[in-house]
């Protein structure tokens, strides 16, 4: 169960057989530390030259999983009926309003979330978010400086449009100027605000 005693995301095909080799590697290097990235990769190119016939017993392991977590989520959704109502409605957003600077963290994920996709494409959206954790504490001061100077200006650009948006609200002036300021697009700044809903959602379901 993750928060609030929601059940465990069900895991993948690819999950269970990444799960699978990572205990087989303990068990035959039981002192030796693993490095994540190179022990992923090597697991995607298991994977790809798998044949269906022995990827099988992975997907009836997802499968059971599946049902598990069906199970669980019927019960948790029955239970939490009357909880669900009286919880407050989300707020709607102004798509007028600027959008929300970014921190140095999440500048940092842009640049290296297709790398780690890329090495293993068939890893979970919580799995890749785990890794870009993984990755970013593994950083150095000086290798994080860069990010951290992207999202302080990035934080200026935010205050001075929220300024502006403010203003414009108060004054009952045109609520354009602080949407004129930013330089991304529409479908850019819905799809970030996916990307971030679907990272939370990701907090939940690998919490145990």
């Amino acid at each position: 169960m993750g928060k609030d005693n929601k059940p465990r995301g069900r895991m993948s095909a690819y999950a269970y057989f990444v799960q699978t080799c990572r205990e087989e590697h303990k068990q035959k290097h039981p002192n030796e530390n693993v490095v994540f990235a190179e022990f992923s990769k090597k697991c995607s190119e298991r994977w790809k030259n798998m044949s269906d016939k022995e990827k099988n017993r992975f997907h009836v392991m997802s499968e059971k999983d599946k049902k598990r977590y069906d199970g669980e989520m019927s019960r948790y959704k029955a239970t939490n009926k009357g909880a669900e109502k009286g919880r407050r409605k989300k707020r709607v957003k102004d798509p007028d309003a600027p959008k929300r600077s970014l921190s140095a963290f999440f500048w940092f994920c842009n640049d290296e979330r297709s790398k780690v996709k890329g090495q293993n494409p068939e890893a979970t959206v919580g799995e890749v978010a785990k890794e870009l954790g993984r990755r970013w504490n593994a950083c150095t001061e000086d290798q994080k400086a860069k990010y951290e100077a992207l999202a302080l200006k990035d934080k200026a650009r935010y205050e001075k449009e929220m300024k502006a948006y403010k203003g414009g609200k108060t004054t009952g002036g045109s609520k354009g100027g602080a949407k004129g300021g930013s330089s991304k697009s529409k479908k850019e700044s819905s799809d970030e605000e996916e990307e971030e809903e679907e990272e939370d959602d990701d907090d939940d379901e690998d919490s145990d």
